[in-house]
């Protein structure tokens, strides 16, 4: 992998983001001349390593602007996307369908016209439905609707996979497709609403006085993989597998919210009364996508157990808030 992406010219829309900013720092590290797109200009997230990287002030809703990021580059990787609070995911279906649907659209079409060697379409574990059989297998992605609280923005990551598939099909384009499941590590974002399930459990243990209260009997199960893990599969996947054939990138270490907690405050070193209030609405059961492609398919597999990841997220928070 290390010489795929040397002097490899590589565009991330969204690299100042969460997930992009791990992934631009993988790419500086193996020797990639980086170019980072999105609306803002990402000085927090990639400090350092802001002189070592070309960053292109973009709004990729405009097909003119995803041209001017996509020029000269050899490798597209597309995390750019509207992100929003469950209530907005949940009350402006629309919105989130057209908006995260043209800018997916949009980067395969700039990198089609530009003639990019290889285009990476990263998608989400969002886009299975509640009915489809747990663990989420790739073949049932197009299974019934997403969840109601996703399901315009899982049906925009279902019309861009799509999207990839025709592109590939007509015009030979090499294109991975990932579906990232819960992801969690250092610089998510832990100050403003809504928080990922990790950072906002992260802030309660530590905020805590004696007890925290928890919706639901605790009892959902989820898979989370580490930040770090997922940039390294987004790499792997560009480099091995653009086939346009979508792989779930997670881990097989699922875990109950009741036990999370447990883990959470082992790591946080904090000895807490956990309440259940069985009254309040809980979400989904369980939820968790399954590896086997991405372990025959990549030969891949997570280098950090969700105990490690924790930690390290812990010690990053705690240092940030100093």
């Amino acid at each position: 992998m290390t010489a795929f992406y040397k002097g490899k010219s590589v565009l991330v829309t969204g690299g100042g983001g969460f997930l992009g900013a791990h992934l631009v720092d993988c790419l500086v590290d193996l020797g990639a001349k980086v170019r980072v797109a999105q609306r803002s200009n990402p000085t927090k997230n990639l400090a350092p390593v802001l002189d070592k990287i070309e960053f292109v002030p973009a709004e990729l809703s405009q097909l003119d602007e995803c041209l001017n990021a996509v020029k000269s580059m050899q490798i597209v990787i597309d995390l750019a996307a509207l992100v929003g609070s469950a209530q907005t995911n949940s009350s402006q279906p629309g919105t989130m369908f057209s908006k995260n649907a043209m800018l997916g659209l949009n980067m395969l079409e700039a990198a089609r016209i530009e003639g990019v060697e290889r285009f990476t379409c990263v998608s989400s574990t969002t886009i299975y439905s509640p009915a489809s059989s747990v663990p989420n297998r790739e073949e049932d992605g197009f299974k019934d609707d997403p969840d109601q609280s996703n399901l315009g923005y899982g049906w925009a990551k279902r019309a861009v996979e799509l999207g990839a598939n025709f592109y590939a099909k007509e015009f030979g384009m090499k294109i991975a497709i990932v579906r990232p499941s819960n992801t969690y590590g250092p610089r998510d974002n832990f100050e403003t609403e809504p928080l990922h399930v990790i950072p906002a459990l992260i802030k309660r243990v530590l905020t805590a006085n004696d007890k925290i209260e928890v919706w639901g009997d605790g009892k959902q199960s989820r898979t989370f993989i580490y930040v770090k893990d997922v940039a390294s599969a987004l790499l792997r996947a560009t480099e091995y597998y653009a086939v346009a054939d979508a792989v779930n990138v997670s881990t097989d270490e699922e875990i109950a919210v009741k036990d999370l907690i447990q883990l959470i405050m082992k790591v946080c070193g904090r000895d807490l009364e956990i309440r259940f209030d069985t009254s309040k609405p809980q979400s989904q059961t369980r939820r968790a996508a399954d590896t086997t492609k991405l372990k025959e398919k990549l030969g891949w597999k997570p280098s950090y157990t969700l105990e490690k990841g924790l930690k390290e997220t812990v010690e990053w928070y705690l240092e940030a808030i100093r």
